[in-house]
């Protein structure tokens, strides 16, 4: 390893805090890269090493188990990731951008087209990569075109036809996103702003959000939600240890203080297996789980 490279990884990182669950272990590698030259030092590390890597967003779609996360866990998490430009109605954007911040401040300046993703947490390549929407939207219906790096450092640019966005993902090819350009639609402020506010409230009057969860657990299975399969098999306030399933929304599992991860897995099962048998409906997981 060169000096430069060993300088830019940490070790034995706790995740916790930076997942919205809270719990979980630590990365046995982690690094957080300044800008375009120190990602491909630590992409090429990786690629040497065979080390496997895990791109880590807002961290409000995963579950990191207890123990060691193996392999190279990145963050764009630093400024030069994180860059914001609108020039019209494009919107050019860094990985690392906060997604709710992004969708509020640009509906209040009556940019339409982000007020779709009121209250979905995270960053905007956690978002492309899984496209994160919900029943208002999702991102990919506003992509122009996405920025990814492969393990050979290489940069290439995407169309939105490319990245061939379906329900909950995207093609990556085994790329990571590094940025994007999302084509809105300019519209009277004060319209976006009202589009933008009643679907934050909706979010807020039908999910727990002010609770330590990862949002949505499972996906929802073709004709069905599965929020709605797991009432149906009286699963809501299903409890394992200090983890259980939200009374607020069957989708929903909540980490109470002092739970691990562990016990989060535990209710997953539960729920999985307990709606199979209720249903014939088998539920695969939305969040990641590392």
């Amino acid at each position: 390893m060169s000096v430069a490279c060993k300088q830019l990884l940490q070790h034995d990182v706790s995740l916790s805090d930076r997942t919205w669950f809270k719990l979980g272990g630590t990365a046995q590698n982690f690094c957080a890269p300044n800008d375009i030259e120190e990602l491909r030092a630590v992409l090429m590390w990786a690629k040497d090493t065979g080390s496997p890597i895990r791109m880590l967003g807002g961290g409000a779609n995963l579950l990191v188990r207890d123990g060691s996360v193996d392999g190279l866990v990145l963050s764009l998490s630093q400024p030069n990731f994180c860059k914001i430009e609108i020039e019209d109605a494009r919107v050019k954007v860094g990985a690392g951008v906060d997604l709710m911040q992004l969708s509020r401040d640009c509906s209040y300046q009556g940019l339409a087209g982000l007020e779709c993703l009121a209250g979905i947490p995270g960053t905007v390549g956690g978002a492309i990569a899984m496209n994160a929407g919900g029943r208002f939207g999702c991102i990919g219906d506003v992509v122009e075109r996405v920025r990814l790096i492969d393990a050979d450092g290489v940069i290439v640019d995407c169309s939105a036809k490319e990245m061939q966005f379906a329900y909950r993902r995207s093609s990556l090819g085994g790329r990571l996103v590094i940025g994007a350009v999302l084509r809105l639609r300019q519209e009277a402020a004060v319209v976006v702003k009202g589009r933008f506010q009643d679907n934050w409230r909706y979010k807020k009057e039908s999910q727990p959000l002010a609770a330590h969860s990862a949002g949505c657990v499972f996906k929802n299975p073709e004709g069905h939600s599965a929020g709605q399969l797991v009432d149906a098999a009286g699963l809501k306030g299903f409890r394992r240890g200090k983890a259980r399933v939200s009374d607020v929304h069957g989708n929903f599992i909540v980490a109470d203080e002092g739970a691990c991860a562990s016990e989060v897995l535990e209710v997953i099962e539960h729920v999985r297996s307990a709606v199979e048998s209720h249903s014939g409906i088998r539920l695969d997981t939305e969040i990641a789980i590392w």
